[in-house]
């Protein structure tokens, strides 16, 4: 399949989506006070007309550059790599306003550069963002954020895509975190109070890999247990900001110890064949670092993007009210999303057209010599995929 795919050179076009933004306050730096300004590109292979179109975005990331983007586009496929607003922040990063990106672009393409069918393919995180979207836009029903605040989905004109495909995803913002949270830290304002039992990089700890079953019971329990205790101090935090007369006012915080999932220290859970560790680096540096997933975030951001029982853009919730065709890829040796999160997706989609692979070997970004045959792989199947269904050029 994948030795007779097209090689064909593309056109990277830079473009913006603009819109007015009607927040109360501005929660992004730079760029014009009034509009909302999205970073994208349309990666367009040269002689090769299309009407439709394969989409991608994260809520943070900028992928318009990732071996798979690029290698779509050499396949024959247009695809269009959209930057929210919260492009490599997200410390004060709403959801629900990400959906709106996603809708702005979505429209755009269609409205603007005529592309008749549209394809979101969520990437990572971008898996939980697309099917959030897709489930408001078939049917929109939030109508405030979980701080209680705009936008409003249901005013909103978001048009429905017309087929999903979930790419090395994961479940969700929150969902995701909850997993990496450091459960030993028992003071948020002093991270050396630990309890030692619960604490994966410490050598003392009596709990070591192969972890047990009842280990790793506790420990998932402990690091829901911690993600509540967050967000009960978040919403009284909130309260009282209100209850003083400042509706509109934020406070940011400091979360230590986000990236502890016992998964990259013991292979047997969640088993693979991913290598040890985590894919930002060594696991107990990067709990404590400075990219650590959810490191600094504000009130209103915490509630929509990290709290495990509030935030909105859960993955499988939202697959399960799918309308469209759904393709869902996991990679074997993917250390970022493992094959739990892919099972757990396509078990949830309620469309009875999904169909679901694993690429053996492949890591989360297809990154260096050795991956080269596993993104050829991916793209054959996406190709086929789009393909059956008229979607392909």
């Amino acid at each position: 399949m994948t030795a007779t795919l097209p090689r064909h050179e593309y056109e990277r076009i830079p473009y913006l989506v603009v819109f007015d933004d009607t927040s109360a306050y501005k929660d992004t730096y730079g760029g014009v006070t009034e509009s909302v300004v999205l970073e994208s590109y349309l990666l367009k292979p040269v002689g090769v007309p299309s009407k439709n179109v394969i989409i991608f975005m994260h809520p943070i990331g900028g992928g318009a550059y990732l071996p798979m983007t690029n290698a779509l586009a050499r396949a024959g496929h247009h695809v269009i790599y959209c930057n929210s607003r919260y492009r490599g922040v997200d410390s004060a990063l709403i959801m629900e306003k990400v959906v709106q990106d996603l809708g702005a672009c979505v429209k755009d393409a269609k409205e603007r550069l005529g592309y008749e069918k549209v394809i979101l393919a969520g990437w990572s995180g971008g898996g939980a963002l697309s099917l959030f979207y897709q489930q408001q836009a078939q049917r929109a029903t939030i109508t405030e954020t979980p701080a209680g605040e705009p936008p409003d989905l249901t005013r909103l004109d978001l048009p429905a895509a017309d087929g999903m495909m979930l790419l090395a995803a994961h479940v969700s913002r929150h969902g995701t975190l909850t997993e990496w949270m450091d459960p030993s830290i028992l003071d948020e304002n002093d991270p050396d109070k630990r309890d030692p039992e619960l604490d994966l990089y410490n050598p003392d700890n009596p709990n070591q890999p192969p972890y047990s079953a009842e280990f790793l019971e506790r420990y998932r329990a402990a690091q829901i247990e911690r993600n509540r205790r967050i967000t009960a101090w978040v919403k009284e935090q909130l309260a009282e900001l209100r209850g003083r007369g400042e509706p509109l006012m934020e406070r940011g915080f400091i979360v230590h110890g986000t990236m502890a999932d016992p998964r990259w220290l013991d292979l047997s859970v969640d088993p693979s064949d991913r290598e040890l560790g985590c894919y930002l680096g060594d696991p107990r540096i990067v709990n404590m670092g400075p990219v650590g997933l959810a490191r600094f975030s504000t009130l209103r951001s915490w509630l929509s993007q990290w709290s495990y029982d509030d935030a909105n853009g859960d993955g499988p919730r939202c697959a399960a009210d799918l309308e469209v065709p759904t393709l869902v890829i996991g990679n074997s040796a993917d250390n970022a999303c493992t094959p739990s999160h892919t099972k757990r997706l396509f078990d949830a989609v309620g469309h009875p057209d999904k169909t679901m692979h694993t690429i053996v070997g492949a890591t989360h970004y297809y990154s260096g010599r050795d991956q080269i045959p596993k993104l050829k792989e991916a793209v054959g199947i996406i190709t086929e995929w789009l393909g059956e269904r008229g979607w392909a050029n």
